[in-house]
Order: structure tokens, then C-alpha cells, then sequence
């Protein structure tokens, strides 16, 4: 679809904005940018996967086209940095399993490749550490379910692997923590949904677990 709604919390009421989106989709990503637009990219469209993105404005209640990705890609993450731009990372397309990643300028409306991450992936997390690296975690690739986790070094643009979690999961949840810890819980490994969760520690790059949630679940939400 491409219709778009907009949620009124003092009234807890929905209106439809005042276009829809240029181009329907689905399994796209949607991240608010500094300027008060929201980027939409990607994901799955009538002709397959897209490389079309737009923009959001709030003022105008409208969506117009901005610049497309280099690659199409779903099943994708994208990352606000620091800096302002988006890092767009992995995905899949009719090329297969993803390893690219781009940048987008919200000034020009451009994208750029970012390096590429050392395995291709799609359902992975991406969380953007408190300094200032992104931390993407498992997710699906050739092999199957991927315990590796990569950073993101967003002032060289250069990824780098750090170490991998003890399970493989896919659709999991990844959240930064107060004291700095990533939480990635729950996901799928196969078709069996997981229960257990573990922590990243980013002072000393490594994986431990900790206590597990009382249901198995997996593309869930998980918000601090």
C-alpha cells in the first residue's frame, strides 16, 4: 500500500496524511531525520525490490522523491549517525544475500557506498553505539542463522568484525542500554523462536548471556 496515517496522541486519534507515499511498499525502513522529515527507503514494491526513497514532511503533510539507493534492497537496517546522515546496511535483492552499504546526505539527497560488511545479511540488528560506531548483529545470511557481529566506524566509514554471539539469531531485537551494553533478545533460529538474550559489551568487544524472556518470540518489538 501506499497510503500513510498520522496519529494524534492528544486526541488518540488517526488521520491520513495529506498524500500517500509515491510509491507503495512494504518491508521498508522509515528513520526521522534532524531536520523533522522522515527518510523512507527501500523495500518491496509491484516490480520487486526498490531503490526508490522519499521523503516525509511533516509541515506539508506530503511525500516527494529524493535520491534512490545504489542498490535495491528489503529486509534491510538503516542508522542515524551522529553526523547526520543515514547508513543503510545489507538487505536482500534479486542479487541475493546483501554485503554493501551507503550513506545518505540529507543535504544533497544523494546516497554513496559505505565499504561493505564483511558477511552478507539480512534481519539483522543495527545499533548505534555510544561511541559513535554501529554495532549490526546476525541476521540471515548464505549460511543460514549468523552469530558475527560487525562494526560500523562511521568517522572512517570502515567496518571491522568484533566477536560473535554464542546463538545464531535472525529477527532479533537490538537495544542500547543506559550503561552503554547493547541487549539483542529473542529471534529465530530455523524456524524455532528463541528465548534467550545476551549483552554486548563494547569496552572489551565481547558477548555474555543474560537472563532469558519467559516467552520465545521472534520479530518483536523491544523498546527502552
Amino acid at each position: 500500500v501506499s497510503s500513510a496515517e498520522l496519529y494524534d496522541p492528544t486526541a488518540g486519534t488517526w488521520a491520513p496524511t495529506t498524500g500517500p507515499l509515491t510509491t507503495a511498499r512494504e518491508n521498508h525502513t522509515a528513520i526521522l531525520l534532524p531536520n523533522g522529515k522522515v527518510l523512507v527507503a527501500g523495500g518491496f514494491g509491484a516490480s520487486g525490490e526498490l531503490s526508490s526513497s522519499e521523503l516525509f514532511n511533516p509541515t506539508s503533510g506530503t511525500w516527494t522523491n529524493t535520491g534512490s539507493l545504489m542498490n535495491a534492497r528489503t529486509w534491510h537496517t538503516v542508522t542515524l549517525l551522529p553526523n547526520g546522515k543515514v547508513l543503510a546496511a545489507g538487505g536482500f535483492n534479486t542479487s541475493g544475500f546483501l554485503s554493501s552499504a551507503e550513506l545518505y546526505d540529507p543535504t544533497g539527497g544523494t546516497w554513496t557506498p559505505s565499504g561493505s560488511l564483511g558477511t552478507a545479511r539480512y534481519f539483522h540488528t543495527a545499533t548505534l553505539l555510544a561511541n559513535e560506531k554501529v554495532l549490526v548483529v546476525g541476521g540471515y545470511g548464505p549460511s543460514g542463522g549468523l552469530t558475527s557481529s560487525e562494526l560500523y566506524d562511521s568517522a572512517i566509514g570502515t567496518w571491522t568484525a568484533t566477536s560473535s554471539m554464542s546463538t545464531g539469531r535472525t529477527a532479533a531485537t537490538g537495544t542500547l542500554l543506559p550503561n552503554g551494553k547493547v541487549l539483542v533478545a529473542g529471534g529465530f533460529i530455523g524456524l524455532t523462536t528463541l528465548s534467550g538474550a545476551e549483552l554486548y559489551n563494547p569496552a572489551s568487544g565481547t558477548w555474555a548471556a543474560t537472563g532469558s524472556m519467559s516467552t520465545t518470540r521472534g520479530s518483536h518489538t523491544a523498546t527502552l
